[in-house]
């Protein structure tokens, strides 16, 4: 009797749990390595214009143009603190997973600066290293900041001749994962409760959850198309949610945070102003708060892992700006960072597909999550640059 062929694996350069593409992987991988995917950012200001052309590639944007956002960097000398906190969190990863007894080399690469994610791929590939997992930088769905990593992961593996001979799954979105929602929730309770103790009554504080703002029509094809998220896709929804389990947890612990209103804003928008993008923006929301009664505003960088250049430079500096000239005062809260939480927190979602963990077992504190192990079909479109090939997710 001839045995069925086996199935054609749906999801390129997978491991064998994950090529059949179900949304949550049930069998545990035996990976051999982690890839630790970032932005990247200049580290002299000979590199911020390259810097910026990478960013941009494929947009056809003069230098003369670039020049206008270089200045957020020349401000800090050229230099991105982004590197140096992926250097970090490399290591805390290293120590994490050291003290857990799991014996898993990081590989770290960049998308848009040295050292790139080809030379983490080449460097793994020289290892002996086949199956590896990767955790992006980013907690939340859209796509520059997931479907955008997933097609480097296919380039690159189709560039150096390795789709036969190395898999790369990724760990699901962890915007809900308690580990990275730790630093958010204690940062705003210290800052609520400071201002408290300082005299600001709780419904003169107002809370400002920021993110990156995207194109409408990105954010609108962020996360799986057979789910209705409402206008800003799974990227707004997700925040949305997150900012409420932040607030609701704050308020359990100051009970006068029950007062406190809040509101999620954007920044850094890039585009040209005929382009729809998410908005209002931060600095905007922080000129009306006065009209409202709002005596103190806690700016919250809930989009962001780290103290990069839009949290210095649109939140730090801008966002700041725009406060004082308000007349209202203003704390600016922390990013998860290295917070021991947020690696713990990171090695359990790497434990979670080694070992296959239940879907009603994994940590998450939304109802939008635990999110997919295998990105959904046309799960965050980038309409202006159409489907590329992408690993950990079913095409297009």
């Amino acid at each position: 009797m001839t045995s069925a062929p086996a199935a054609e694996p749906v999801v390129l350069a997978a491991s064998a749990a994950a090529a059949a593409g179900a949304p949550h992987v049930q069998v545990p991988v035996a990976y051999d390595g982690i890839l630790l995917a970032g932005f990247g950012g200049p580290e002299g200001q000979d590199d911020v214009i390259p810097f910026l052309r990478n960013v941009t590639r494929g947009r056809g944007i003069p230098d003369e143009r670039l020049e206008e956002v270089a200045h957020h960097y020349r401000h800090f000398g050229g230099v991105s603190p982004i590197n140096a906190q992926n250097r970090v969190l490399k290591a805390a990863i290293e120590t994490e997973l050291a003290a857990q007894g799991i014996d898993l080399p990081v590989y770290w690469g960049n998308r848009n600066w040295a050292p790139y994610l080809e030379e983490a791929v080449q460097d793994a590939a020289a290892d002996g290293r086949t199956t590896l997992l990767a955790i992006a930088t980013s907690a939340y769905s859209s796509y520059s900041s997931c479907r955008q990593y997933r097609e480097d992961f296919a380039r690159i593996l189709d560039a150096m001749g390795l789709q036969e001979s190395m898999t790369i799954d990724k760990v699901r979105q962890f915007f809900d994962h308690p580990g990275f929602v730790h630093a958010f929730t204690e940062g705003v309770a210290e800052a609520v409760r400071a201002l408290i103790e300082d005299g600001v009554p709780a419904v003169g504080i107002h809370v400002l959850f920021s993110t990156h703002s995207i194109p409408l029509s990105d954010a609108e094809r962020s996360g799986p198309r057979d789910v209705d998220f409402g206008p800003g896709g799974a990227y707004a929804a997700q925040h949305e949610a997150v900012a409420g389990v932040v607030m609701g947890r704050v308020a359990a612990v100051i009970p006068e945070a029950a007062e406190t209103g809040w509101e999620l804003v954007y920044q850094s928008r890039s585009g040209p102003p005929s382009q729809p993008w998410l908005e209002p923006d931060v600095c905007d929301v922080i000129g009306e708060l006065p009209v409202r009664g709002v005596e103190a505003v806690v700016i919250v960088p809930l989009g962001f892992v780290s103290d990069h250049m839009e949290v210095l430079w649109d939140l730090d500096t801008e966002a700041m700006d725009a406060a004082q000239a308000a007349g209202i005062r203003a704390v600016r809260t922390p990013t998860p960072g290295v917070d021991p939480a947020f690696v713990r927190g990171l090695v359990d979602l790497v434990v979670e597909r080694r070992d296959a963990t239940p879907v009603a077992d994994r940590a998450h504190l939304t109802p939008l999550g635990p999110w997919f192990d295998v990105c959904r079909p046309a799960c965050c479109e980038n309409v202006r640059a159409g489907f590329k090939p992408a690993i950990a997710g079913v095409a297009p």
